[in-house]
């Protein structure tokens, strides 16, 4: 990366809800609010952002599996040019550590490797195990990881034809508990409804996609603190799926038809439960990298206020994480746009400039 700059941002800051100022300064790669001694090398104007958050992505992996380091990077820097500077790596099979010594490059909060049934999700992606040994990967996975685990709760089930839960709740209260003494957290690739239930009461952290929350779980995930990362623009897939496996599996297909259909009213329940929502894309394995901007706006198409769809990927995002945002001090992520996303969160998709650790990068 370049020499570090002082730089000037000025304009509106916008650091959390209700926590707006006119200008920061960037002095060797940290933010301060306090105006430096020496002159600004360059002065940056605009509506600015914390670092934009993928909540659930995949660097290091596409649709077959894990990638080598020149795909990798390549999508580390299409993630940073739509201005996610930290990445929560929600499985992959890829060795990504190189990526922590690049300064170029956005942070990624990993969760090591998919841990699945055997035979109960996309080949090459997960360890494929059965419920005997599922503590034993949760301890590895959270050792490998950085602070999470990621379980495939559901998946389709050949000889049912459709989705179903991949684990008994026994198995899944000893791991999870497992993983808390490890100090990670632990989160779940769901679509459907009935492993919901199982998954909260054994003391899931978080739930991915959720389409399968109704009004008999929804209460659940609230009085347990569980968050979801929704994937919206994931579950638009949901029709294409349906139509490729409808043959072989027409009770699946019908079953994806029905939690595509409700996924903003889902969405926008949870959110009215007080459930606690963050942006993910789910890229990195058939989806394009670079899309938090349209998670963001589909959040808000889902009924959330843009305040709240905003936070699911800047300020709310980072502290959730355990990440600054634009705090005094903090190393200096953060990106610029034309216009207030506040009020039309579509600007997210064309930011201005994007600093991150107090360089300039795009």
């Amino acid at each position: 990366m370049a020499e570090r700059e002082v730089l000037h941002i000025k304009g509106r800051v916008l650091a959390g809800p209700q926590d707006v100022a006119d200008e920061l300064w960037v002095v060797g790669g940290r933010i301060t609010y306090d105006r430096p001694a020496a002159e600004a090398d360059a002065t940056i104007t605009g509506w600015t952002l914390p670092g934009l958050v993928d909540a659930h992505c995949h660097v290091g992996l596409d649709a077959h599996g894990a990638v080598d380091r020149a795909t990798t990077e390549k999508q580390a820097l299409e993630e940073r040019a739509a201005g996610t500077l930290l990445a929560r790596d929600a499985g992959s099979p890829s060795d990504t550590r190189w990526i922590d010594d690049r300064e170029d490059l956005p942070k990624i909060i990993r969760a090591g490797r998919h841990i699945a049934r055997t035979r109960r999700y996309i080949r090459n992606y997960a360890h494929e195990i059965e419920p005997g040994v599922l503590t034993a990967y949760v301890r590895q996975e959270a050792r490998r990881g950085d602070g999470w685990v990621k379980l495939v709760g559901d998946w389709i089930d050949r000889e049912v034809g459709d989705l179903t839960a991949c684990w008994p709740k026994d198995a899944l209260s000893e791991a999870i508990a497992a993983a808390h003494e490890e100090g990670a957290r632990v989160t779940a690739h769901c679509f459907a409804e009935d492993s919901l239930a199982d998954l909260v009461e054994a003391g899931i952290d978080c739930i991915e996609h959720a389409t399968g929350l109704t009004d008999e779980t929804i209460p659940l995930f609230a009085g347990r603190g569980v968050a979801i990362v929704p994937t919206l623009v994931n579950i638009a897939t949901f029709p294409a799926l349906a139509v490729g496996g409808e043959t072989k599996f027409p009770r699946w297909a019908v079953h994806l038809r029905r939690l595509h259909a409700r996924r903003y009213e889902t969405v926008r329940n949870a959110y009215d439960a007080g459930i606690a929502i963050y942006a993910g894309t789910d890229a990195g394995g058939s989806l394009a990298h670079g899309l938090v901007g349209e998670e963001v706006a589909e959040l808000v198409k889902a009924g959330l206020p843009a305040e709240a769809a905003l936070s699911a990927a800047t300020w709310g995002a980072r502290g959730w994480l355990g990440r600054d945002g634009l705090t005094e001090g903090a190393a200096a992520d953060l990106v610029v746009y034309d216009a207030d996303p506040r009020e039309d969160v579509r600007v997210l998709a064309a930011p201005r400039r994007i600093v991150l650790r107090g360089t300039v990068v795009g």
